[in-house]
């Protein structure tokens, strides 16, 4: 502001530490208006004034529709200087402001140098107006440029549905190519309000969980309450800090400046328009930059398409539960956790097709709980069914990882036992028999064990087996109690 002075300044506030400090600067042109004015009264003010620069303090308010005039205000002005004090807290409503006009931008707190030099650079006024117009439309030409550069490496980065920690690998990696970007983090909210540092990718050694003294429960962090990611997750909003000393904490700020980092922003993620935070991206810079209202606008939609992609994910993740859910449910037995009938066939008819391709041995057992209905009569089904349990539990523990048990029906069962002949598989049954018999069974019970053993030949089939195995359980029942018959 050196050899000129300002014709008319006024200062929109009600209560600013930094009313003094502007008034010192402009002098007796110095003018101040109330948000319990008239707006359409303040307009005309302006009019009458024509002031060469509106300065609008938006210190001391905590809602944005608290300021319902200032859109007015700037409107108003129809391109004339504007600057907006605003506090580091509620920088989510810059953005919103800039859908009324142009204006400059401070993030409070300011010392009294850094505001004259703020006035100063709203003052300037442009040698040559054609020239500084041509500057500003490379300057918002290489703006588009950035925008387009980053949205394409997004893109690209969410080609496919991955799991969220590859993703958000991929997200960072991405968001690095935004000019003065030197690092990214991603952070997403878990089950029951645990928020985690997923992933970061860092251009200057910055490592985000060193400085949050923790991965996860993020919001339990130390600088909860001035790290703008932890911010844009607690309150829903973007936050930007123009200089790591603004929010008021030494150490961190002398944490980020050595580490190259100069601001800091951050934005929240959400599923779903108005739905509930799901994490947050930040992005570190390593220089100051006066963000337009459509760069803005750019990392907005970055963080709607990042909350899609994310969410994708973990419906994907969920799909992969319910399709796992819904096979167990087709192929095991719900009472005993063997499988059923239908998976045991399909299994068996697999095992033939291998064993008739390879020439390796296959044996199959079939048992039966003998003298069960009799005990379901007597004492109810609640005692049958915890002895069904309990004999399926002796088996499974008794067999390899290859092998597999099913429930064919009511108290029979097979045992597919893969890589086994028909000496082997004699053996194993002994041993089941054996176990069975020695079981802690509920006491109410009677339990008698009749099995069958059979080596399947190159031509078998699927009910060629079980019908020889039947045979063979029948004869060990007409035999006597806790026989084992080998099958021709």
């Amino acid at each position: 502001m050196a050899g000129r002075s300002v014709s008319a300044g006024v200062f929109f506030s009600t209560d600013s530490v930094q009313r003094m400090a502007f008034q010192a600067l402009c002098g007796e042109m110095f003018a101040q208006l109330h948000l319990t004015e008239n707006v359409d009264q303040v307009v005309e003010q302006l009019g009458q004034r024509q002031p060469d620069l509106l300065v609008l303090d938006l210190n001391g308010y905590n809602y944005l529709n608290e300021l319902a005039g200032i859109g007015t205000l700037i409107r108003s002005r129809a391109g004339a200087p504007v600057l907006v004090l605003c506090p580091f807290d509620h920088t989510s409503w810059l953005p919103e402001l800039m859908t009324f006009g142009h204006f400059d931008y401070r993030i409070c707190p300011l010392i009294d140098d850094e505001l004259r030099q703020a006035v100063a650079q709203a003052l300037v006024q442009p040698v040559d107006a054609a020239a500084a117009l041509q500057q500003q439309l490379l300057d918002k030409e290489k703006e588009l440029r950035d925008v387009l550069g980053v949205q394409r490496s997004l893109q690209r980065a969410l080609a496919s549905i991955e799991p969220v920690e590859s993703m958000a690998a991929h997200i960072c990696l991405a968001l690095c190519n935004f000019p003065g970007v030197r690092h990214t983090a991603l952070l997403h909210m878990k089950e029951r309000g645990d928020l985690q540092l997923v992933a970061q990718e860092s251009r200057n050694h910055l490592d985000l969980a060193r400085l949050l003294q923790r991965r996860d429960r993020l919001l339990q962090s130390p600088l909860r309450d001035i790290f703008p990611p932890l911010l844009s997750v607690a309150r829903g909003e973007l936050m930007l800090l123009d200089a790591p000393e603004k929010a008021g904490n030494p150490e961190f700020a002398m944490a980020l400046h050595d580490r190259g980092v100069r601001m800091v922003l951050s934005l929240p993620l959400r599923a779903a328009p108005g739905g509930p935070e799901i994490g947050a991206i930040s992005l570190m810079f390593d220089r100051h930059i006066m963000f337009s209202r459509e760069q803005f606008a750019c990392f907005t939609g970055l963080a709607q398409i990042i909350s899609f992609a994310l969410g994708m994910s973990a419906l994907q993740h969920q799909n992969e539960e319910l399709s796992g859910q819904l096979s167990q449910m087709s192929t095991v037995d719900s009472l005993t956790g063997a499988a059923n009938r239908r998976a045991g066939e399909e299994m068996l008819d697999h095992e033939l097709r291998r064993a008739r391709r390879y020439g390796i041995p296959l044996a199959v057992l079939s048992f039966d709980v003998v003298g069960f209905q009799s005990d379901n009569d007597i004492y109810g089904s609640n005692v049958g069914d915890a002895v069904l349990r309990t004999v399926a539990t002796i088996v499974k523990e008794r067999l390899r990882t290859s092998d597999l048990l099913a429930r064919m029906q009511g108290e029979q069962f097979i045992v597919i036992a893969t890589h086994t002949n028909a000496a082997d598989a004699m053996r194993l049954a002994e041993k089941l028999r054996k176990a069975i018999m020695e079981a802690d069974l509920p006491s109410e019970a009677t339990v008698v064990i009749s099995l069958s053993v059979s080596q399947t030949r190159t031509d078998d089939g699927v009910s060629g087996v079980l019908e020889r195995l039947d045979v063979a359980l029948q004869r060990a029942k007409r035999v006597g109690r806790c026989c084992i018959e080998l099958a021709d």
